[in-house]
Order: structure tokens, then C-alpha cells, then sequence
């Protein structure tokens, strides 16, 4: 009767081990083959096809294959089975001879350099580099430098047109920072008592050290209006220490023929972002996004006059109180001036009834 027993109790064992197994073991494989087709998609979108593991990513490699007895020819994506293999042989002892193949790797200083000249100079294909390093006396292969410029993502050759050889929209916008402004428009409802109507503000930033200027609001965004808010906004200019050579803005119809006229007369080359590609004049789209959601939001207005003064206090507010993230900027004010001190009592201050607060030391 035992064994007769113990033979059912496996026979259920074997039964339910049967039932779990097509649960989830099915689910299991294609969650694999899921991983592995990624895998496969993000290698064929990579330009240089080799991917160097680090010390600690090889070893890793190699005690997960320890697991399955190293076998890994299915599933090693990262490299080559080979490669693994060959990581599974002996290392020579210290001291002894071993037998260098392939080329010797090029020097850190000099890869250092050859990434500083093509970031520095952005219209500079490997060509252009490789004269460079000729005159400092370096010696390099071609295919060496265009092979480091595409493993640190860096293009080995842009492409030259008849003008001007193109750049990358981010790399123009770093490499002219201080000389960038950008402007665009945003509306915020006035409720009167003839119905509710949208007031137009223009908004200008200077992208290198982030301050804004903001021009009264208006029904009515007509020419006569415009020629007074950017003959203003280049006073601001001029009083900030800046001399703009290119602006940003988008298509809008707003901008117009006077408005262009007026930047050419002041040397500044206007820069029309692609149709319905706001994310080009990011850092303009940015600060509006910012004014509303952390002032004018808030209230409900029912005068132009209303939306101005409160304008004015959140550009005072944001030019020399709020500190900015920035990554350039480092979470600090926009206040050239500024000095923090850790000596004094602190001190609140508020601006538009507590929507705006911020904190000081006292003298």
C-alpha cells in the first residue's frame, strides 16, 4: 500500500509539474524571443558594431553563462559566441610572453583630441582632422579617426553643400548660445464685460544667460503694436550687455514683413523653425510653459492692465529671484550680481499674494 501511495503522489506530481509547465513556460520562451528581436533591433541601428564589455560586464557575462554550462551561441548578442569563448581560455601567467594580434590601440590622449577637435569644430569632417594632427605631429590612420568619431558619436564627415555646410540643430543652438535669442507668443483669456477675449504677449529669452523679456499684453497684435514691443526688446538688449546675431521664431503669420526688416537693420539673421516643430524653439516654449503653469494660472483675469502688472512681477520674479535648472546653469538665479552667504537671518518674501515666494539672507 506504500509504494502504491507514494507511486500515486509522484503520478499527481508529474501531473501538476505538466500543467505549470505549459502555464508558464510558454511565456517564458516568448519573453525571451522578445528580448532577444530588441536586442537584434537596437544592434542593427547601432553605426559601429562592436561593442567593447567592461571588465565587470564580461565577468558578469561569464557567471550568468556559468549557469547554463556556457551555452550561450542562441542568446550571446552582445558578442560574438567566439569572443565569449575565447574569454572561457586560460589567461597567460604574469610574465610570461604573449602573442600581440591586431593593431595597438590608439593612445587616450590622442583619441581625447581628436574628440575636442570635432567638437570644437563642428564643421571639421575627419579629413579636416586628420591635417590638423599632421601639423602637431601625429601620426594616424584615416579610417582610425573616422572610426573614433563614430563610436563617440561624432559625424566623420558632414555633409558641405554650396553655402554653408549644414549643422545639427542642437550643435548650432550650443555653439551660438550667447549670440541666440528667441521669441514666440502666448495668449491668456480676459473675461470683460462684453464676453471673454485672448491677450497676445510676446515673449522674448536670451538662450545663453536664460533672462526673458516680456512685452505688455494686447487685443490687437497689429504692426503699429509690434514696432514698439521690438524696438523695446532690443533697448533690452542693448541694456543687458547682449548683441544678438540670430533669432528664433516660428511661422506664425505675426511675424511680419516690418518685423523682419527691423532685426535685418540690427545685423541679426532670423532663423524660421520647420512647420509644427515647436520642440526647435524648446528653450521659448519652455519659459512660457513655466510663466503659466507657475504664475498666470493661477488667476483669473479681467483687464489688460491686470495682466501686465502681474507679468511684471513674474519677470522680475524670474530674471532675479528664481533659481534655474538649467544643467548650464546649476540651479542658480539669473542675477550676475548675485553672491550666496550663509551668514544672516533668513528672510521671506512674497509677491502676488504668495504665488511667488522666495528667500533671502538680511543684511
Amino acid at each position: 500500500m506504500g509504494k502504491k501511495r507514494i507511486g500515486g503522489r509522484f503520478n499527481l506530481f508529474q501531473v501538476v509539474f505538466t500543467l505549470l509547465e505549459h502555464r508558464f513556460l510558454s511565456k517564458y520562451d516568448v519573453k525571451i524571443q522578445l528580448l532577444l528581436y530588441q536586442i537584434q533591433m537596437l544592434r542593427d541601428r547601432i553605426d559601429d558594431p562592436r561593442i567593447i564589455p567592461t571588465p565587470d560586464e564580461r565577468a558578469e557575462l561569464l557567471r550568468l553563462g556559468a549557469k547554463i554550462d556556457h551555452d550561450v551561441a542562441d542568446v550571446m548578442k552582445v558578442v560574438k559566441p567566439k569572443t565569449y569563448r575565447r574569454w572561457l581560455s586560460p589567461k597567460p601567467e604574469k610574465g610570461g610572453k604573449t602573442n600581440a594580434s591586431g593593431r595597438p590601440e590608439t593612445a587616450e590622449e590622442i583619441v581625447a583630441l581628436i574628440v575636442r577637435l570635432a567638437s570644437e569644430n563642428i564643421a571639421w569632417g575627419y579629413k579636416r582632422i586628420l591635417g590638423e594632427l599632421k601639423k602637431l605631429g601625429i601620426g594616424i590612420g584615416l579610417t582610425t579617426i573616422r572610426d573614433i568619431l563614430k563610436r563617440t558619436g561624432h559625424k566623420p564627415s558632414p555633409q558641405k553643400s554650396k553655402t554653408t555646410p549644414p549643422i545639427e540643430w542642437s550643435d548650432f543652438i550650443k555653439a551660438n548660445m550667447e549670440s541666440l535669442i528667441a521669441t514666440d507668443y502666448f495668449t491668456k483669456p480676459i473675461y470683460t464685460l462684453f464676453g471673454k477675449f485672448d491677450a497676445y504677449v510676446l515673449v522674448f529669452i536670451h538662450l545663453g544667460s536664460r533672462r526673458i523679456f516680456m512685452t505688455p499684453p494686447t487685443f490687437n497684435p497689429d504692426d503699429q503694436w509690434l514696432k514698439i514691443q521690438i524696438r523695446s526688446a532690443a533697448m533690452w538688449l542693448d541694456g543687458i550687455g547682449v548683441t544678438p546675431k540670430y533669432l528664433i521664431h516660428d511661422r506664425d503669420k505675426k511675424f511680419s514683413k516690418m518685423f523682419r526688416k527691423f532685426w535685418r537693420t540690427e545685423k541679426v539673421k532670423l532663423v524660421k523653425i520647420p512647420p509644427r516643430s515647436p520642440q526647435a524653439n524648446a528653450f521659448c516654449e519652455c519659459v512660457i510653459g513655466t510663466t503659466k503653469a507657475q504664475c498666470l494660472n493661477h488667476f483669473i483675469c479681467f483687464s489688460l492692465a491686470q495682466l501686465d502688472y502681474i507679468n511684471r512681477q513674474w519677470l522680475k520674479y524670474y530674471n532675479n529671484e528664481r533659481p534655474h535648472q538649467g544643467k548650464d546653469i546649476g540651479n542658480n538665479i539669473l542675477r550676475p550680481d548675485f553672491t550666496p552667504t550663509s551668514e544672516g537671518k533668513i528672510v521671506r518674501h512674497e509677491s502676488l499674494g504668495g504665488v511667488l515666494a522666495w528667500y533671502e539672507r538680511a543684511a
